[in-house]
């Protein structure tokens, strides 16, 4: 049994549940979020909460001020609002993807809903609270440009005690809450590495040098680098995600561009991974008598959970759900920009739960779901644990 807190008004969880299915409905990539945006700062006027801003084009963000005499202190709280380029494949649901080949198959649907509902909330009871909630309907979260660095380099933390972001998890059963401390998730790395060698005809190979040979011989030596060179308990992931050379059967491949990233949970050994890979790179192809170029873009940094805000995070969970509904996560090998954030204040990542038969499948699949009775829940424990934040 799903236990609230009944923070938000008959209204406001008709309006919750509302944007959950007109953004299922009209999914929008990352960095086109501009029918979301439109729609998110209608709903909120709708409601009397006016002056939203704009950022990162397709971004919105609305700050509550409260009204009451007490500590001045401010909280951020994120919820992200692009989908993915999948086709979904839930006939079941009523509000499913009207839009081909996109769908919300990560859940920032139920994001940004929540985010909704903490706006609504905070801005009806700002006659009870002193300081201030900004609350960030952030755009371009699964690509690049990404929104979480806009929100850093625009300064849109500056000032801030906290943020609060959280993710749905389909690890999790419904009902049910968690959160780590420390690194929660890895940062994310991606280059792209082009081998020259020389064209030859197949039958005087000795003529040519050999880019698919040497690309080989990288595939395998760069993964030493995690093995021998990187702590077991960083869990650090190089991976080669494309590849691409030769035209023809009889020919010495003269170029391979491949393409990957470099993860870690370690801020320190971004860079170093980075180095390290370009080395083995650079080193593998001179010893075969090529040569190697390789570029590298940095994407986002691992999400870092202050202990003291998860330690009352859980308590909250505890007291408002029950002991059995705290769940002691386990750090993703996945990657957030929410990073971006824990960079700038300390911060909170948590997840909700919402496994159940019918909607077990993971993120970014065709037949990811989640019920709408989690949407509720998750955003009065939002809303309580924003609220405590604020004391």
């Amino acid at each position: 049994m799903m236990t609230t807190n009944n923070l938000l008004s008959s209204e406001e969880r008709k309006a919750v549940i509302e944007m959950r299915h007109a953004m299922h409905r009209e999914p929008e990539l990352s960095n086109r979020e501009t029918k979301t945006q439109k729609r998110i700062i209608q709903t909120m006027e709708r409601f009397g909460l006016n002056g939203a801003r704009t950022f990162h084009n397709t971004g919105v963000y609305i700050d509550i001020e409260g009204l009451a005499s007490g500590p001045k202190r401010s909280i951020a709280l994120r919820g992200d609002i692009d989908a993915l380029p999948i086709q979904e494949d839930r006939d079941d649901l009523p509000y499913r993807s009207q839009v081909p080949g996109l769908m919300h198959a990560c859940g920032h649907d139920m994001h940004a809903s929540v985010a909704l509902g903490t706006a609504l909330a905070f801005h009806r009871m700002r006659n009870k609270f002193s300081g201030k909630v900004r609350v960030i309907f952030q755009p371009a979260e699964e690509a690049e440009p990404l929104g979480g660095r806009t929100v850093a380099e625009e300064g849109l933390l500056v000032g801030f005690d906290a943020a609060v972001g959280f993710h749905v998890d389909t690890d999790i059963p419904v009902g049910s809450f968690g959160a780590c401390a420390g690194a929660a998730t890895k940062s994310s790395e991606q280059f792209e590495l082009k081998i020259i060698g020389t064209m030859a005809h197949g039958a005087e190979s000795y003529a040519g040098v050999d880019a698919i040979t040497i690309a080989g011989a990288f595939i395998n030596e760069v993964q030493k680098v995690v093995s021998r060179e990187m702590p077991v308990d960083d869990g650090a992931i190089i991976t080669i995600g494309t590849i691409h050379g030769g035209d023809a059967t009889n020919i010495i491949c003269p170029s391979v561009v491949m393409t990957g990233t470099i993860r870690t949970s370690s801020p320190d050994r971004r860079s170093l991974l980075v180095q390290r890979v370009r080395e083995v790179a650079e080193g593998v192809a001179a010893m075969h008598r090529g040569r190697a170029e390789f570029s590298s873009q940095s994407g986002e940094p691992p999400v870092v959970n202050d202990a003291s805000m998860v330690e009352r995070f859980r308590q909250i969970v505890i007291r408002s759900a029950g002991e059995d509904r705290y769940v002691q996560v386990k750090p993703s090998s996945g990657s957030d920009d929410f990073g971006f954030y824990s960079g700038c204040v300390p911060s909170i990542y948590f997840q909700f739960g919402s496994r159940e038969p019918g909607n077990e499948t993971g993120v970014h699949t065709p037949t990811f779901g989640a019920s709408d009775k989690i949407l509720i829940p998750t955003a009065e424990l939002a809303i309580q644990y924003c609220w405590e934040l604020l004391q």
